[in-house]
């Protein structure tokens, strides 16, 4: 079948509203049509070249939509179930899998690089019979998604798409972070550095993990003030405060219990470090490029800190996605803050000018 897509031809260059071929469906597989998918960062770093992808190739990994058919063997989803994609296929049974470590997957990291399906194939082509490669096995700027069925998690229809897609990557990433990775404690002070998407995520993650204190710190009053509506008892400005000191103001001198890192800046990293207390865990979310360094004093590596590299926050899909969505369903989880606009698949690249100027928390763009 042929679909609408938005493709990336050119490193630098505005991505293509195309016609373009998908499927055929295969044994295992799942056709969903596309309700929304939003801007990530991620896609922006592949549209830059910090990120490397074989070309020509469709972007888009914070995906919703419903079922349009089931490949042979797929019972677990019917036709016109809800649902949202995760990025993170797995095979289940390597060396990694076997260690509760999805994200390391043997397969899924062997394929990567292929840009394509999850079995190493493709499912897509352009107008002329050529190869076209998708971004994290999912490429969502895009009427329809072929995915392996374990990709699609059903969740509630009653959760809007242009909220449900932030679930599969940004929301995922922020709040498993607090909750999975950290796994913040009642009572803790806990600071989160970066208050876009994934930063408020871990915000609203910590504050229902039951934290005492939770500091947002963003440059942007804007996201700052967004931050303490949704559970951060306070803000910072870096540009006004030492964000490691005042996390010792409020701890008699000690520092953060915990720290997420969600800037993907330089300046964060190095913060991160300062602003726990000895003892103390520092998650890293956010990146830089792959060979851009960061260094360090020394100091404020030792007294017992711990460090963790987190990409997906220990994401359980099948467990997770649906618990968000009920949260947000439940008026626990506030997922309308995070959408800063809705664009028109022939506004995507617009909404990518906008998020490299710093403008948006998360566009989407929304088919239906």
């Amino acid at each position: 079948m042929q679909m609408r897509a938005a493709v990336l031809r050119q490193v630098g260059q505005p991505m293509t509203i195309e016609t373009v071929g998908i499927g055929p469906v295969q044994p295992g597989d799942v056709l969903v049509r596309v309700g929304a998918a939003s801007l990530c960062h991620t896609d922006l770093e592949v549209i830059t070249g910090q990120l490397a992808l074989a070309l020509p190739a469709m972007l888009g990994h914070e995906v919703a939509g419903t079922v349009a058919a089931l490949g042979e063997g797929v019972t677990e989803l019917a036709v016109g179930d809800a649902v949202v994609l995760s990025w993170n296929p797995h095979c289940g049974h390597c060396f990694q899998c076997a260690r509760s470590q999805p994200i390391l997957c043997d397969r899924f990291l062997a394929n990567g690089p292929k840009a394509g399906h999850f079995d190493g194939s493709s499912r897509l082509a352009c107008d002329d019979g050529g190869a076209l490669h998708q971004l994290m096995y999912l490429g969502g700027f895009a009427e329809y998604c072929v995915v392996p069925a374990q990709q699609a998690i059903r969740v509630p229809a009653a959760l809007p798409a242009d909220r449900a897609c932030l679930i599969g990557c940004a929301v995922m990433t922020g709040f498993g972070a607090a909750t999975h990775v950290a796994r913040i404690e009642w009572g803790m002070t806990v600071m989160v550095l970066g208050a876009g998407a994934v930063g408020l995520a871990a915000v609203q993650g910590a504050r229902l993990a039951g934290a005492g204190r939770i500091v947002a710190v963003d440059p942007n009053s804007a996201r700052r003030e967004i931050a303490a509506r949704v559970g951060a008892t306070e803000v910072c400005d870096p540009a006004a405060a030492d964000p490691a000191e005042f996390a010792r103001s409020l701890t008699e001198g000690r520092g953060a219990d915990v720290v997420i890192e969600a800037a993907g800046v330089v300046a964060a990293f190095r913060t991160s470090l300062e602003a726990v207390r000895p003892g103390g865990q520092v998650v890293w979310l956010g990146k830089l490029g792959v060979r851009e360094g960061v260094e360090f004093r020394w100091g404020s590596l030792m007294q017992e800190k711990r460090i963790i590299r987190s990409s997906y926050g220990g994401a359980r899909p099948r467990q997770d996605f649906p618990m968000l969505a009920q949260a947000y369903l439940d008026g626990r989880l506030d997922l309308d803050a995070l959408v800063t606009g809705r664009l028109r698949l022939e506004q995507v690249n617009e909404g990518f000018a906008a998020l490299r100027r710093g403008e948006a928390i998360r566009s989407v763009v929304v088919f239906d």
